[in-house]
């Protein structure tokens, strides 16, 4: 039982002693880095300054995307009736297009209770009432369904309307919804254009960060070659800092995000009280965050990587 205790601790210790060397050059790095406490915080506040612009446009492209969740299914068909069509015969029309398999619902405004509505919204009263009479005619409002398999059901759908003898025009009232998420696609694409512009400049940062690091240890690396150290060895406390500017890069970027928003969010707040709405900004969420913290740490470890493969390999001892 001793002896198989002893094996397992035998066979274990070169593992620990690996953990503990990397564990201890972890904390060296961080030590490292408080001793240089302005570059530091510079390196890390350039970090955090690049993540966060693509994360703040992504929090507010998000926002809008849920703002218009459900719009691109509330397509509105209009139909305007000719003039000479009476409102029992507009009930009749209706009451014909509800036993449509396409048509989902079909509600009537009156040309009366159009022409109140008009004259209130407009103020063209008093030029309207000129006129002698009503000049709207009954318009019918139709919610079709919406099969995103078959978005030409509602394109014959409005053909079949405008063929019908008491129609003056069907028209979709959806262009706009279209419009409006061709917009946010551009914008969401930018997003990705500037992020990855921005990505880079993270990677050109830390590696510069590490090369002047790299340059002001050279003697230091000379004599660690010289006694018989390693490349690997050698290199591992700077991977592990770049590791750290991007875990501290990642964290304040998340800051600035979440400060930025609650900056804004009593204006969004007030604007959307004038619309009768309790729409409210929706920060990043925790696994955002994480992502966002998870690439910062990523970019950090691949510039330094980068940097100290280039680098290190210039250093020999003399």
């Amino acid at each position: 039982m001793a002896r198989a205790d002893s094996n397992q601790i035998a066979k274990s210790s070169p593992f620990k002693a690996w953990a503990t060397n990397h564990l201890r050059t972890l904390i060296a790095s961080l030590g490292n880095m408080t001793r240089q406490p302005a570059s530091s915080f510079m390196t890390i506040a350039v970090i955090a300054i690049a993540l966060a612009l693509p994360a703040g446009l992504f929090v507010l492209l998000n926002n809008a995307s849920n703002i218009s969740i459900g719009w691109d299914n509330s397509a509105q068909i209009s139909v305007f009736l000719k003039a000479d069509v009476t409102e029992r015969q507009a009930d009749n029309l209706m009451a014909k297009l509800r036993l449509y398999d396409e048509i989902d619902q079909v509600s009537l405004i009156n040309k009366d209770q159009a022409l109140k509505e008009f004259k209130k919204i407009s103020g063209f009263g008093n030029a309207i009432e000129a006129l002698g009479g009503n000049p709207l005619p009954h318009v019918l409002t139709i919610q079709p369904v919406v099969d995103a398999n078959r978005p030409d059901k509602i394109r014959h759908l409005i053909k079949q309307l405008n063929q019908h003898k008491q129609i003056e025009l069907a028209q979709l009232d959806l262009q706009w919804v279209k419009r409006l998420f061709a917009m946010l696609e551009i914008a969401q694409r930018s997003i990705w254009v500037i992020a990855s512009l921005l990505g880079i400049a993270v990677l050109l940062v830390v590696g510069n960060t590490i090369r002047l690091d790299i340059q002001n240890h050279r003697e230091e690396i000379e004599v660690t070659k010289l006694i018989g150290g390693t490349d690997a060895f050698i290199r591992r406390p700077f991977l592990y800092m770049g590791l750290w500017y991007g875990i501290g890069g990642g964290v304040f970027a998340w800051f600035l995000t979440m400060l930025s928003i609650s900056l804004i969010d009593n204006a969004v707040e007030h604007l959307a009280s004038l619309y009768n709405s309790g729409f409210q900004l929706r920060g990043l969420s925790f696994s955002e965050a994480m992502s966002m913290i998870g690439l910062s740490c990523f970019l950090g470890l691949s510039g330094s990587w980068i940097a100290v493969g280039r680098h290190l390999s210039e250093i020999e001892p003399s």
